[in-house]
């Protein structure tokens, strides 16, 4: 994500010497023009499938971002992205990936930047580097509104159970904080453990508290647990933008971005995605 700034000098520079060598020359001006737009975008990889931080839709508004002919992107990394984009003198180009596909994408200078919810890790940093935190969340347990672990208060209330979380995420990776579990394996997408979650086949899914309010407040056969002080799960509730590891430039102008987004703000906003996110996930 980084690499884009790094080589923004190199890129001026290189368009200043063709213009001013072969003023004259069509190809010179075309690589000049070709220079200048890649500079000005800044490409944001993100799933736009895990509201209420992204998801897909035909309608455009306010906050939406397009991603092909007929789509937008839509939700709260689409709104920080695009406050990023500007605050770094870029426009914002949003490029929707599998969640397995965006480190890679990342390193193979597909996309900038990952804004996706994605929380800064050990094994993660070995791989890409992340900005500080743009949002702090809480990790819960959506269960079936009927089903025996609705009153539930400990994540050890869930020994025994049928627990999933979505492939590749810490909300796969925490559930076997619970003793005696039964570790389901883990979904290809989120949706697709809430649909299991519906069907019976699971018992619980882990999730950050904003997804789950969506989901909940879409489904009403299902209810989240929340759990006392000391009896959740151990781990960093927080996610970063994701950049590559060379592209320093990028990460410190990012940073000074963010410290422009008040708590409250933040707040404001995912409370807002929150409200305007599909009916169904």
């Amino acid at each position: 994500m980084n690499r884009i700034v790094r080589n923004s000098t190199a890129i001026i520079t290189s368009a200043l010497l063709l213009t001013g060598c072969a003023s004259g020359t069509s190809a010179a001006s075309s690589t000049a023009s070709a220079s200048t737009a890649a500079t000005e975008t800044l490409r944001v990889g993100m799933e736009c499938n895990y509201a209420p931080f992204n998801w897909s839709t035909t309608e455009a508004n306010d906050t939406t971002q397009k991603i092909s002919s007929v789509d937008y992107c839509d939700g709260y990394d689409v709104v920080i992205a695009t406050k990023l984009a500007k605050a770094v003198g870029r426009d914002v180009q949003i490029v929707k990936l599998d969640w397995d596909n965006l480190i890679l994408s990342l390193q193979n200078d597909q996309i900038d930047a990952i804004i996706a919810g994605m929380t800064d890790t050990a094994e993660r940093e070995k791989e890409v580097s992340f900005t500080d935190p743009y949002y702090e969340s809480e990790e819960v347990m959506i269960v079936r509104a009927s089903g025996n672990y609705a009153s539930a208060t400990s994540i050890q209330d869930f020994s025994g159970a049928k627990v999933q979380g979505q492939m590749n995420t810490i909300y796969d990776e925490v559930i076997d904080q619970i003793n005696g579990v039964t570790h389901q394996p883990a979904a290809e997408s989120f949706p697709a453990a809430i649909q299991a979650l519906q069907s019976g086949a699971i018992d619980g899914v882990v999730s950050e508290l904003p997804v789950a309010n969506g989901v909940v407040a879409a489904n009403k056969d299902l209810s989240i647990v929340r759990f006392a002080s000391g009896k959740g799960f151990t781990a960093d509730t927080t996610v970063s933008v994701a950049v590559r590891k060379e592209d320093t430039d990028l990460k410190d102008s990012l940073n000074t971005a963010l410290k422009d987004i008040s708590t409250a703000d933040r707040e404001s906003l995912m409370e807002a995605a929150v409200n305007r996110q599909p009916a169904t996930n």
